[in-house]
């Protein structure tokens, strides 16, 4: 009777345990599924964002590198029927150093969203504008818009940059190292930027009034007295 018992224990349990180790195995299975599908996801999904951002980063490295400075900021109000809403304008001057440069200004109800439709519409309207010796202008110059009237004058190497306010925000973003500037008439920087580029726009270099007259080089610089080797020399030395 007892072999018997022990016989009848042993198959229930046989029977009670086969269905667990089925489920545990299913589940096991189950789990090992899920894993497979959630881990390859996420490692392609991880692999997609990382490629997405080194992509990115190559473009920002790849773009040329731009200098802004914020000229002005001000604060505007409207009368509504509840009162009064403030918002800001703003004056940006950009350039990358290297002889172009560009100003734009804008207008938003936050200073950051100001200064960032500045800057856009700055870099929208770049100019370039020729340098002798990649450090000062080839001439002299004169520029007015409105109220405002500077004169530009180039200056030797070691002169620094002998303007003020909005004007040598200008230079500096330009790469202008020596200069003086005088500025008569108004003080609205806004006036005061527009005709600093009214005279960097007349800037011109010996090498496009050249090609424009069908000459050397040479032949124009060579008509101020100088001997041709030194008129040469000068134009060799010329980079714009």
């Amino acid at each position: 009777m007892a072999d018997e018992t022990n016989q009848e224990t042993e198959v229930v349990a046989v029977e009670a345990s086969a269905p667990e180790g089925e489920a545990r195995e299913a589940r096991g299975r189950g789990r090992g599924r899920g894993n497979d599908r959630g881990g390859g996801d996420r490692g392609r999904g991880r692999g997609d964002r990382n490629d997405r951002n080194r992509g990115r980063g190559g473009d920002e490295e790849g773009g040329e590198e731009l200098i802004e400075k914020l000229v002005h900021i001000n604060r505007v109000s409207k009368t509504v029927k509840g009162g009064k809403r403030f918002g800001f304008a703003a004056l940006v001057v950009v350039g990358d150093g290297k002889g172009r440069v560009g100003f734009g200004h804008g207008k938003a109800r936050e200073v950051p969203e100001a200064i960032t439709k500045a800057t856009a519409s700055a870099k929208k309207k770049m100019i370039r504008v020729p340098l002798k010796e990649g450090r000062t202008l080839h001439h002299d110059g004169k520029g007015h818009f409105g109220a405002g009237k500077v004169n530009v004058r180039s200056a030797p190497a070691g002169t620094g940059i002998i303007a003020g306010g909005p004007m040598r925000a200008v230079f500096e973003s330009l790469g202008v190292a020596d200069v003086v500037t005088k500025s008569v008439g108004t003080s609205n920087p806004y006036n005061m930027i527009r005709a600093t580029f009214d005279a960097l726009t007349d800037q011109t270099s010996p090498k496009s009034v050249a090609q424009r007259r069908g000459k050397k080089v040479a032949d124009l610089l060579g008509r101020g007295g100088a001997s041709a080797v030194e008129a040469e020399a000068a134009a060799e030395a010329i980079v714009e």
